[in-house]
């Protein structure tokens, strides 16, 4: 990746970034993506970002140019679960590719293991979390708890908080009543947290969100029952779940 100090402006050096990452399969859009990436770029040289969950990189490319570019470095948390929805090796393979492929292969280190297995035996601080892990309420609020490597108000982004129940009743229960995290804003179904004491007015954001994650809910349930044309008068003219 070309150095920032090399591009006329934040938005080329995004760009340059975006152009590598959507040729990758994967989940996140490009707004959710400036978002990862601007957050990590306001970091200060050389930070850490720990991502948990990769599938074939799309994210982790966006965080590795940012690293590239920033003397910083990229773990990332995977186990590469075998079966139909998570791919197993065959994943694993392409997300290596992928980051060969980027050119940031040299800046991301691989954790093959599930995240609630190796945050207990971890010891090393870091400056950045993204969590876009399994989506069940448990393994949320386990991977909610990495934030205790971070330094005070640091970024804390997650993927399908607004589009998963899991992920949304374990924002409702771990992060509404926290005493050090803030919601400070999301990007399609992807919500901004910082490690910072919330006041009043930050935990009422976070309530004024259920009825849109109420609307993807109920279009979850539209495609199931094969009714797009339904989700399409509620807005939604996609074939896959909200993200």
């Amino acid at each position: 990746m070309t150095a920032p100090d090399e591009v006329t402006t934040p938005d080329e050096q995004f760009d340059r970034a975006w152009e590598v990452a959507d040729r990758i399969p994967g989940w996140l859009t490009r707004d959710q993506a400036r978002l990862l990436y601007d957050e990590a770029l306001a970091l200060p040289h050389g930070a850490t970002l720990l991502e948990i969950g990769s599938h074939q990189g799309r994210s982790t490319v966006v965080l590795g140019q940012v690293a590239s570019a920033t003397g910083g470095t990229v773990i990332a948390i995977d186990p590469f679960v075998e079966g139909r929805l998570f791919g197993g090796a065959p994943t694993r393979t392409r997300f290596l590719a992928h980051l060969e492929e980027a050119g940031v292969a040299g800046v991301v280190r691989h954790v093959e293991d599930y995240s609630t297995r190796a945050r207990p035996g971890w010891s090393d601080g870091f400056d950045y979390l993204y969590i876009d892990g399994k989506h069940d309420f448990w393994t949320f609020s386990d991977d909610l708890r990495w934030r205790s490597f971070l330094p005070r108000n640091a970024p804390i982004l997650v993927h399908d908080a607004y589009s998963s129940i899991g992920v949304t009743l374990g924002i409702l229960a771990r992060v509404l009543f926290a005493r050090d995290l803030t919601y400070v804003r999301r990007e399609g179904s992807m919500a901004l947290f910082r490690t910072a004491r919330p006041r009043l007015a930050d935990r009422l954001r976070v309530v004024r969100e259920v009825p849109w994650w109420l609307r993807n809910v109920g279009i979850k349930v539209l495609l199931r029952l094969r009714l797009r044309p339904v989700a399409r008068l509620v807005g939604h003219d996609s074939p896959y779940d909200p993200y």
